[in-house]
């Protein structure tokens, strides 16, 4: 398996960043080839240290990192990736990597 980590920094206005993030750009992502699972945190992010400067977690599973590559490869990737612009203007970061049982 392989995950896909989007790392949303907190927005100027995170109600316009939810309400587009829920009705957009979700319905988005859950359209690329190969997806296995998508899951995003609920409530406020925190570090171990307390606040964070993180929004929201995006966590999206995969079969491998090449799958990954693929689906953002892919037409639906592409509008996808594109799509970030419209309302992640704060910055996401993307973590991409294998995963196995441990």
């Amino acid at each position: 398996m392989a995950q896909l980590v989007a790392l949303y920094k907190k927005p100027a206005d995170t109600k316009a960043f939810d309400d587009y993030y829920a009705s957009t750009h979700a319905p988005l992502a859950k359209t690329l080839p190969g997806l296995k699972s998508y899951e995003i945190s609920t409530g406020p992010v925190a570090s171990a240290q307390g606040d964070s400067p993180y929004h929201l977690v995006a966590l999206l599973g995969f079969d491998s990192v090449d799958a990954i590559k693929s689906a953002f490869d892919s037409p639906a990737g592409l509008a996808t990736a594109a799509d970030l612009g419209n309302f992640a203007q704060a910055g996401v970061e993307l973590l991409i990597f294998d995963t196995k049982q441990a």
